[in-house]
């Protein structure tokens, strides 16, 4: 593949990759639970409910139940500020980890397939 992608080959790469995924055996998450955890897992810790909403542009009502539906699954977990009651921080899970690494590894896997 070349180094660098067209739009069309962008999307066809992700197409590639989401249907692989859609097929195997696991969560099948929005496109703003997926995008939430990216950030958890790529971006720098501390993550909060507030902070993830300004990040992602969206409610602060949205990323909850993104985060609940994360939570139910094991992908992402909750865990109280000690220090300020008000805030819940939003942290990684080995599932989680696991989940992204097997996403990974099927976007390498579509990037290697002609088409």
């Amino acid at each position: 593949m070349a180094d660098t992608l067209e739009p069309a080959q962008a999307l066809a790469l992700w197409h590639r990759a989401v249907v692989d995924s859609v097929r195997r055996e696991g969560p099948d998450l929005s496109a703003r639970q997926m995008a939430l955890l990216l950030c958890v897992y790529l971006e720098e810790p501390p993550h909060t409910v507030r902070g993830l909403a300004e990040r992602l542009n969206v409610s602060k009502p949205a990323i909850t139940r993104a985060v609940d539906r994360l939570s139910a699954l094991g992908l992402a977990k909750r865990k109280p500020d000690e220090a300020d009651r008000r805030n819940v921080f939003i942290q990684r899970t080995v599932k989680g980890s696991v989940f992204l690494r097997e996403f990974a590894d099927l976007v390498v896997a579509a990037s290697r397939t002609e088409g």
